[in-house]
């Protein structure tokens, strides 16, 4: 039978290899920077026209 220590012990263990894995995961299957639109700038203003009542 466990002791309550060895049990957090334990649980506390798992934990840091499920996020371990799931850090992983995130990392492995994260997509490459998508490359920049050179035509489009963001600090460009744009006008919002209001619909005709």
């Amino acid at each position: 039978m466990m002791t309550r220590y060895e049990r957090m012990k334990a649980h506390r263990r798992l934990q840091r290899r499920i996020r371990m894995v799931v850090e992983e995961r995130r990392m492995a299957l994260a997509q490459p920077p998508a490359p920049a639109d050179p035509a489009f700038d963001p600090e460009t203003t744009v006008e919002i026209k209001r619909p005709e009542v």
